[in-house]
């Protein structure tokens, strides 16, 4: 299994998320290794849920889409299987407790972990109830990765001390969304996690151009984008890739410039 460590080995990461099954799965296939040749470090993949709660709209309607054209989790899990070969980048899964519990949980993280999936993202597990699902990640090798938020405080030394494959910095409160500004102390919030466990601390929530990412990579390890990436998802349909990829490409190069003024 591609660790997650390496998406982070080489300088900082870039991030993005897809919903799988969006507009249908045979896009999600092509969009995968497109977007890792255009420079994506790690690919977070979203399992579409009918309530996804820390999302903002513009990820809602993609999980309704993907829903609404008969996509699974195992079709999911077929389709990961055909494109991991493909690939020399981690692969995590984003998707919601009850997507899980639904699978049965070490069925679900047992088949994850053969097709070569790397990480799990659960946001509706808080801190304090991740032994629900981490004892059977750790069975199967998947890292369980945790958040933290500008409201964590206190927690986010615990929650470092405890945190697997990466630390997911939420940059904002609320749900999911391209913002125009984000005034949050991201320095802050990784510099607590540091003094704790050397770990990568990636930001998502709110990014949405080159310009954002490079101030986000100054301050952290890597930028995670999603709801600008669905858009032009949304905007494109069947003909996204290409779109897509040029996007990618060029979050990618704003984080190569956080490298340069970093040294």
């Amino acid at each position: 299994m591609i660790k997650i460590a390496d998406a982070f080995a080489k300088g900082k990461a870039f991030i993005p998320f897809i919903t799988c099954g969006d507009p249908d799965l045979e896009t999600t296939e092509k969009l995968i290794p497109a977007m890792a040749a255009a420079g994506a470090d790690l690919i977070e993949l979203g399992i579409p849920f009918s309530d996804p709660t820390a999302e903002g709209p513009v990820i809602q309607d993609a999980n309704l889409r993907a829903l609404s054209g008969g996509v699974t989790t195992d079709k999911i899990f077929d389709m990961v299987r055909r494109v991991r070969p493909q690939l020399s980048i981690p692969l995590v899964f984003m998707t919601y407790a009850n997507v899980i519990y639904s699978y049965g949980a070490d069925r679900f993280l047992k088949t994850a972990a053969e097709i070569g999936i790397s990480g799990i993202i659960v946001p509706d597990v808080p801190f304090e109830e991740k032994q629900e699902f981490e004892p059977i990640c750790q069975k199967y090798g998947i890292a369980q990765i945790s958040m933290i938020a500008p409201t964590s405080h206190d927690r986010i030394r615990a929650i470092a001390e405890q945190a697997n494959g990466f630390l997911y910095c939420v940059s904002s409160l609320g749900v999911t969304g391209t913002r125009t500004s984000i005034t949050t102390d991201i320095g802050g919030m990784v510099k607590l996690v540091k003094e704790v466990q050397d770990i990568p601390c990636a930001v998502g929530f709110g990014i949405s151009t080159p310009e954002q990412a490079e101030s986000m990579c100054r301050q952290a390890d890597g930028a995670i984008v999603g709801s600008a990436i669905v858009k032009l998802i949304a905007k494109y349909g069947r003909d996204c890739v290409k779109p897509v990829t040029e996007y990618v490409a060029s979050m990618k190069e704003g984080c190569r410039k956080a490298e340069t003024v970093c040294l």
